[in-house]
C-alpha cells in the first residue's frame, strides 16, 4: 500500500521546539492517520496506517505557519499556524486536500500484537533475486531442526513491511508468533523496493515477486526439509504459482486470489460503488468502461476511455486507472488467472477465506480450488471475517483501522492444526 500524503506543521510560535503533529487526510472517503516529527533541519513523516514511518521532509518557515515538502512523494503542505492546531492544504499530484493538525500522536490498541520475551529465537536474514534483495526476519522455535517445518510469508498486492503492516496491525507478525510457539517456523520479509528491501518497483510483476519468494524458499532448503507458503492475498495466488512448478512442500492460502486478476478489481470496484451510493445504472456504465479499458489493454491496444455520462469524479478516476494500466503490474496481473495452474499443484494446500471479504470473493474463489485442486486440499470459509480476518460488520475496508482485532484466533488454530497433521 502506498503513501498517499505528507505533512505539515509548526508555527512562528513555536520556532525552536521539535514536535510531533499528527491529522487525518481524507482521501476519497478513506482517512490516512498521518504523523509528522518535526523541526528546521531534521523533518520526517509516519503514515502509521501504512507501516510506513521516517520519510525525509523539508520544512520551511512562511509569513503565517509553514510550508513542507515531501519530494519522495511528489507532495507539498502549507499550513497556517491557529495556535493549538494548524489548518492547511496537502497537494498532490495537481490534487489538493484540506488537513488539520494537532499536537501529539494518536495510540490505536493492538493487543495481539507480540511483546517480548519471546520463547523462540529471531534472527535476521537476506537473500536475493537478480539486483533485488531481501531483507526478512527468521522466527525458529526452541529445539527446531531440519525437520521442522518453515513457511515463506508472502505479502498481498502493493508494497508492504514483513509484518504485512495496516493500520499499525501486524498479521504476519502475530501469526509468526503464533506458529513459532507451536514449534513452526516462518521468515517474513520486507517487499523489494520497501522499508530494508532494495529492488525495482517500476518494472515489476507478479513473475518478478514470485521469483522473489523462490528465492526465500531456496534459502530456507539450506536449513529446512519441509518448506512451504503461506501468503495472503496475491500472495496466495504465489503460492500456488510455486506449488504448480513443484517448488514448495505445502501451501497456505489466506484469501487467495483465484479468478483473474480482471474479475477481481471488476468486482471490489463495483463493490465500492454500490458502497458509495452511486445509482445502479452508473455502476453498471463505469464496470462497463472499466472492463473495455482492460480488454483493450490485455490486447495490447490502445485503451478508449468513454466517460460520457459518468459523474466527473468517475470520469477522472477512468483516466487515472488508464495511467495505471500502463505498468507492467498492471498489465500482467489482469491476465493473471491461477486458476489454470491449479492442476499442476501436487502438494497440500489450505485455503481460507473470511464469508465477509469484499475484496477477494469467498465463496466463488474457494469453489474454483474445490474443483481445481487434485491432490490433498482443505478448505474453510471463516464465518465473519474481511479480507485481513477480522470479526467485522459489513467488510468494508473502511473498518479495517478502527477494528482492535488483527487476526482472528479461530483462522490460525485451523492452520496450527492442518500443518501439525502434514
Amino acid at each position: 500500500m502506498a503513501v498517499l500524503a505528507a505533512l505539515v506543521a509548526m508555527g512562528s510560535r513555536a520556532q525552536n521546539d521539535n514536535s510531533t503533529w499528527s491529522g487525518k487526510l481524507s482521501v476519497y472517503g478513506t482517512e490516512i492517520t498521518l504523523v509528522f516529527h518535526l523541526d528546521d533541519e531534521n523533518c520526517t513523516m509516519d503514515s502509521p496506517d501504512q507501516g510506513v514511518k521516517g520519510v525525509a521532509a523539508k520544512m520551511e518557515r512562511t509569513t503565517m505557519g509553514i510550508k513542507v515538502t515531501v519530494p519522495s512523494i511528489n507532495a507539498t503542505y502549507e499550513g497556517v499556524n491557529m495556535g493549538k492546531s494548524m489548518m492547511g492544504t496537502f497537494k498532490q499530484h495537481g490534487q489538493s486536500f484540506p488537513l488539520t493538525l494537532t499536537p501529539g500522536e494518536p495510540k490505536r490498541n493492538r493487543p495481539q500484537t507480540p511483546v517480548g520475551p519471546y520463547p523462540y529465537q529471531m534472527q535476521e536474514v537476506s537473500f536475493s533475486n537478480g539486483d533485488a534483495v531481501l531483507k526478512g526476519t527468521l522466527v525458529t522455535p526452541k529445539d527446531f531442526s531440519r525437520k521442522t517445518p518453515v513457511l515463506l510469508m508472502v505479502t498481498g498486492s502493493g508494497v508492504q513491511n514483513r509484518d504485512e503492516e495496516i493500520f499499525e496491525h501486524k498479521p504476519f507478525a502475530v501469526i509468526a508468533d503464533a506458529l513459532a510457539r507451536q514449534g513452526i517456523a516462518t521468515l517474513r520479509y520486507d517487499d523489494r523496493g520497501f522499508g530494508e528491501s532494495t529492488g525495482d518497483l517500476v518494472n515489476v510483476t507478479t513473475e518478478d515477486l514470485k521469483n522473489d519468494a523462490l528465492a526465500g524458499i531456496e534459502l530456507l532448503r539450506k536449513q529446512f526439509d519441509c518448506v512451504g507458503v503461506i501468503g495472503h492475498s496475491e500472495g496466495g495466488t504465489i503460492g500456488l504459482m510455486l506449488a504448480a512448478e513443484g517448488k514448495v512442500d505445502f501451501v497456505v492460502s489466506l484469501a487467495g486470489s483465484i479468478v483473474s486478476g480482471q474479475k477481481i478489481l471488476l468486482e471490489q470496484n463495483q463493490w465500492m460503488l454500490q458502497q458509495a451510493g452511486y445509482a445502479p445504472e452508473v455502476v453498471e456504465r463505469y464496470c462497463k468502461v472499466l472492463e473495455g479499458l482492460f480488454n483493450d489493454v490485455k490486447a495490447g491496444t490502445t485503451p478508449v476511455v468513454d466517460s460520457e455520462g459518468l459523474p466527473v469524479e468517475l470520469a477522472q478516476n477512468l483516466q487515472a486507472v488508464k495511467a495505471q494500466c500502463s505498468t507492467p503490474y498492471m498489465r500482467y496481473f489482469l491476465a493473471l488467472d491461477a486458476s489454470t495452474c491449479l492442476n499442476k499443484v501436487k502438494c497440500p494446500v489450505l485455503a481460507l477465506n473470511g464469508t465477509k471479504d469484499c475484496q477477494v470473493g469467498c465463496e466463488e474463489n474457494l469453489n474454483i480450488l474445490r474443483k481445481g485442486l487434485l491432490g490433498k486440499k482443505e478448505i474453510h470459509a471463516i464465518e465473519g471475517v474481511n479480507h485481513l480476518f477480522q470479526h467485522c460488520k459489513t467488510g468494508a475496508t473502511s473498518e479495517y483501522k478502527d477494528i482492535e482485532e488483527t487476526f482472528a484466533p479461530e483462522a490460525i488454530d485451523i492452520v496450527v492444526s492442518w500443518l501439525k497433521k502434514l
